[in-house]
């Protein structure tokens, strides 16, 4: 039994409407789930599972879902290839939560820009929740947008993090992943 914490506003996304979110994640792999939706507890047991590193993946996915991604773009996280890497705001600026907040708003970009381009030109997906910056990808996805996130998150221009998005781009296409 391994237990995760979420943020409690991100329980219902978890559980799902009807309960069906949480239903096809104890489906897919085997692992029961119990949430306590009023602390944002979640308990996984794996002991009725034929795989025991399915609760090691099942948690991945509670953290994804709790650090704002979607239970689809979550559930990725239940094929051996895709990763999740979270970035805390917090160890870059400080605890100041206007700092916080002003790098939230630097990495989302004016109307969503620096997200977007971030997730087109890597094809991982990004997250900004709180006081952290997620990433769901494969391998070469997650390392470059990690270099690209911790560029921003480290006071580069938009204008130098674009560039070298862009110079990584042929790097993906060269390996297969076609963006």
């Amino acid at each position: 039994m391994q237990s995760i914490k979420i943020p409690t506003d991100r329980v219902g996304a978890l559980i799902g409407k009807g309960g069906s979110v949480k239903q096809k994640l104890e489906e897919r792999t085997g692992v029961k789930i119990t949430i306590d939706s009023e602390e944002g507890d979640v308990q996984v047991d794996h002991t009725h599972s034929e795989d025991p590193s399915m609760a090691l993946a099942v948690l991945n996915v509670v953290h994804a879902i709790g650090r704002g991604f979607s239970p689809t773009k979550a559930f990725l996280l239940l094929d051996d290839d895709y990763f999740l890497k979270i970035f805390d705001i917090r160890d870059y600026v400080g605890k100041r939560q206007e700092s916080v907040v002003r790098m939230r708003a630097r990495v989302i970009g004016s109307r969503g820009k620096t997200r977007t381009l971030v997730e087109e030109l890597t094809g991982a997906f990004v997250s900004v929740y709180g006081n952290t910056v997620a990433l769901i990808g494969n391998t070469l996805q997650i390392d470059i947008a990690s270099r690209a996130l911790d560029m921003l998150l480290s006071g580069s221009e938009h204008a130098a993090v674009y560039n070298f998005l862009e110079g990584r781009r042929g790097q993906l296409k060269v390996d297969g992943m076609g963006f």
